[in-house]
């Protein structure tokens, strides 16, 4: 190809910022990989660290409501405005509503200790971490998600991989073919590749059969079917009235293009705005109105994941401090709660090691204590639901191990 030539296409790409190109540039080097046999996972990031300690309302623990005089989400009372008793230890925040159901029906599971070993606080080298599948490291060739995307693919070019709401989220990044979506309406959009004209203009320019001209069309052809499924999607389901935002449109994306290719078996979503230092609210307030559109998301997934091997599973890089702060938030904790949905679940009840909130039971006297490495517990979602070997799991979640407290969170089939 003549340099000037290239130099062109190079620059074309950066100005039309067309992500889905470059996610999807062949690499030789990649081998095939025996297929996944069953199930999808879907994974819901909540960026900037959610307080679970809301979310699963440790009621019966005095130190809860002492430790939290101000945003401490009353004891389950009946009245609706409280938490929702679950058990005898943990009940709901009323926000959260919609998903109990789900618990009643043993399809919802949390545990209530997990997270990352590390013990950073910054956001941005925890996100790291749960992305890449690796504690304390914050650079990687690829993220997990993308790893697992290639043992999936059967050999196939076809990405079995899709993220929704971000540009190239860190653990879709590698060289596994993955599908991304841009967030909210904008995914309803075919951009320039829209006017015919333009999209003619493109494709003469990307006619050879060289590797940056085949992603190109892949990744073209990706954005305009998405974009017009979509589109014929939710015209049919609006009837007249506006989409929910953000993460529950997501949501509704994410749905109808996993269904609409069934070889897309992982799904990833994320949400911002979890990062509550200041009034974070009790029953009603910012974090509710969070939680609120949360719930409304996940009643969304459920109904278009309940296969029987599907699973979603809500995420966030650490938790928070037990004790609110002089702003009426909470700040960076450790340990945090991990949602499960599906209905290999063993759900109705929650899973793994609970150790109170005394402060001698806490990290660093503050914190949550992480008793479940993140990686465990997906490891037992890939090993039941998936079929995932110990070979297979070690190239997901390098040195991670097997935790027999979380052994009867799946249903053995």
């Amino acid at each position: 190809m003549h340099p000037s030539l290239f130099s062109q296409r190079r620059q074309l790409l950066r100005t039309l910022g067309f992500a889905a190109g470059s996610a999807l540039l062949p690499q030789a080097w990649a081998q095939p990989a025996p297929g996944l046999t069953s199930g999808r996972l879907i994974i819901v990031f909540l960026r900037g660290a959610y307080d679970g300690l809301s979310v699963s309302v440790p009621y019966a623990d005095a130190h809860y409501a002492n430790m939290r005089p101000n945003i401490a989400i009353a004891a389950p009372d009946g009245s609706g405005t409280t938490a929702i008793k679950l058990d005898a230890t943990f009940a709901l925040h009323p926000a959260l509503a919609p998903l109990l159901p789900l618990w009643r029906s043993g399809v919802l599971s949390f545990i209530p200790g997990a997270g990352s070993p590390d013990p950073t606080r910054s956001h941005f080298e925890a996100q790291n971490h749960w992305e890449l599948g690796i504690p304390g490291k914050s650079n990687a060739p690829r993220g997990w998600l993308n790893t697992l995307a290639e043992l999936g693919s059967g050999g196939s070019n076809a990405p079995t991989a899709i993220g929704v709401g971000e540009a190239n989220p860190k653990i879709l990044s590698g060289q596994a073919p993955v599908r991304l979506i841009p967030k909210g309406k904008s995914a309803m959009q075919e951009g320039v590749l829209g006017n015919q004209r333009t999209r003619q203009a493109l494709m003469d320019l990307y006619a050879g059969t060289d590797a940056v001209s085949s992603a190109f069309r892949q990744g073209a052809d990706s954005r305009m079917n998405s974009a017009q499924e979509l589109n014929q999607e939710m015209m049919a389901s609006d009837n007249g009235a506006s989409s929910a935002a953000g993460l529950v449109l997501d949501a509704q994306h994410l749905g109808t293009l996993m269904r609409s290719d069934r070889r897309l078996r992982l799904g990833f979503l994320s949400a911002g705005g979890w990062d509550t230092h200041a009034n974070q609210g009790t029953a009603t307030g910012a974090l509710s109105q969070n939680l609120g559109r949360l719930g409304q998301a996940l009643v969304q997934l459920r109904q278009d994941f309940s296969e029987n091997g599907d699973v979603i599973v809500v995420v966030s890089e650490f938790g928070r401090t037990v004790a609110e702060n002089g702003t009426r938030g909470t700040d960076h904790g450790h340990g945090n709660t991990m949602w499960l949905i599906g209905n290999r679940i063993n759900g109705g009840r929650w899973h793994g090691e609970w150790t109170g909130l005394s402060s001698g039971n806490l990290h660093e006297g503050r914190d949550l204590p992480v008793h479940h490495d993140f990686r465990s517990v997906f490891s037992q979602v890939l090993r039941t639901g998936f079929n995932l070997s110990h070979d297979q799991l070690q190239e997901v979640f390098p040195g991670s191990e097997f935790d027999a407290r979380l052994a009867k969170l799946m249903k053995h089939a």
